[in-house]
């Protein structure tokens, strides 16, 4: 029998020094000034454009490789270590990048950057979870996620309206230059974080890491509502997640100009964060809810792409919005049905069917937009979550 780890009285100070960090951690975490411009760094230094695929699935294949490990690593040792020590290695990447730009400096920098976002994922769930119900204040756990989501999500937007005025003004090296402050902060930050790991959360000693993976993928084994939980994850956040590196593509397609579609792009965005804010008053959405919240989102995003018009992607931003929902939503649903050791292990595992998801959403948009409109690809790609919402509802 797994034995519940010692509540204490919910304390204000220790939820708002946890939420405090976490929002200033995912803000810096994604105030990235190279997002909007690394690309054009890649083709300045002479990249082909199949040279740069090769690198975007280096970064993919790393995440892969090391997702599930890191989780187990968290459990075993200290998810806290892994938050402070992943920006730090993207902070490597991106000094690589800009000071001494080539193909392999460009490589090395991806699988820098990609083992920062698998030390990520698992660890601040799993910390997050466990802090706040330590605090006796783990109902909420969806409702802070959705508010760091969008914190995010905000610096994102940030960074894409500073990154054009920063590089007319002094190129790549201020454009770097501030990206790896921003890590370095964000590893700074990562440190306030409080963790106390104790017996009931703690690996025994002397096990290590693969104890903990065990422990997480026993448990997954022995509780069918555990991989419910897991396999939601990836069926909602890899499709809208993989469309979203198209959405420049889809604006295009509506024939607005192309120095209008940053602001569409933008308005897309806005309703993401939304979505991520709308968590709180979503958390006690039943089954017959987010399915119908799927549906919804689904429709939405069939009739925006397929409009064909710039007023159409108003949709698309609505579809994304329930979409991020939904992805907290299942988050939030995976956390609370794990009970054992193996909360990042198990995390990343469903971080992992998410990157494989994703990739596989890549290679059948390929296929798609190759004899079909990109409308029509964001269309088709709706379909699966009706499947999902049909398969989640309740049964009568």
């Amino acid at each position: 029998m797994t034995l519940s780890p010692a509540r204490v009285p919910v304390a204000a100070p220790g939820v708002r020094r946890l939420t405090a960090t976490l929002y200033g951690y995912s803000f810096l975490d994604e105030f990235v000034l190279l997002y909007p411009v690394y690309t054009l760094l890649f083709a300045d230094t002479g990249l082909s454009v199949g040279q740069m695929s090769s690198l975007f699935v280096l970064w993919s294949a790393t995440g892969v490789l090391l997702e599930v490990p890191s989780g187990a690593w968290a459990d075993a040792v200290s998810r806290r270590l892994l938050l402070w020590l992943g920006p730090l290695l993207g902070a490597a990447g991106f000094a690589l990048w800009v000071f001494v730009p080539s193909y392999w400096a460009f490589a090395a920098g991806f699988v820098l950057w990609g083992a920062r976002g698998a030390m990520g994922s698992g660890a601040l769930e799993a910390l997050v979870y466990e802090e706040l119900e330590r605090l006796g204040a783990a109902d909420r756990y969806a409702r802070i996620m959705g508010r760091a989501q969008a914190a995010g999500q905000i610096a994102v937007m940030t960074a894409m309206a500073l990154a054009g005025p920063v590089f007319a003004a002094y190129g790549y090296p201020a454009v770097g230059a501030a990206s790896v402050l921003a890590c370095l902060l964000c590893a700074a930050t990562a440190t306030r974080f409080p963790e106390h790991r104790g017996p009931a959360t703690a690996v025994p000693d002397g096990e290590g890491w693969a104890a903990s993976l065990r422990s997480g993928l026993g448990e997954a084994r022995r509780d069918r509502s555990v991989r419910g939980a897991l396999l939601l994850v990836p069926a909602v956040a890899a499709i809208w997640g993989a469309l979203d590196e198209y959405t420049p593509l889809l604006a295009r397609d509506t024939g607005a100009a192309d120095a209008t579609i940053p602001y569409l792009l933008v308005m897309i965005w806005a309703g993401v964060t939304a979505g991520s804010l709308l968590a709180g008053p979503a958390e006690r959405l039943g089954r017959r809810g987010f399915a119908a919240l799927l549906t919804a989102s689904a429709l939405a995003l069939a009739a925006g792409a397929g409009a064909g018009t710039p007023a159409g992607l108003a949709l698309v931003a609505v579809a994304f919005g329930g979409f991020q929902l939904a992805t907290v939503l299942a988050d939030a649903r995976l956390q609370q049905r794990i009970e054992g050791t193996g909360r990042a292990t198990l995390t990343s595992v469903a971080g992992l069917g998410t990157e494989l998801a994703t990739i596989t959403v890549y290679g059948t948009y390929a296929q798609l937009a190759s004899t079909t409109a990109h409308g029509t690809a964001f269309a088709v790609l709706a379909v699966p979550y009706l499947l999902v919402a049909l398969l989640v509802a309740p049964r009568r």
